[in-house]
């Protein structure tokens, strides 16, 4: 299975962004995404980011990857 993460684009310098995911700082590529701007959220899978996202669909995703944690830490 394939999981890709919302995360906020801080800062970016040509192919290689600076990202906040899920309050974690990571250097991502964003070759597949050239379109993307500082403050905005992209789904982030292996180092790529692979699409843009809105902020709604970005938190929702958050919440919901929080609560399937939460879930398996309760299931230990």
């Amino acid at each position: 299975m394939c999981l890709a993460i919302p995360a906020k684009v801080l800062t970016m310098d040509g192919s290689i962004a600076k990202v906040d995911m899920m309050g974690n700082e990571r250097i991502v590529s964003i070759d597949l995404v050239p379109e993307v701007k500082i403050g905005e959220y992209v789904l982030v899978h292996a180092g790529f980011a692979i699409g843009i996202i809105d902020d709604e669909s970005a938190h929702e995703t958050e919440e919901l990857l929080l609560e399937v944690a939460d879930a398996y830490e309760e299931g230990k």
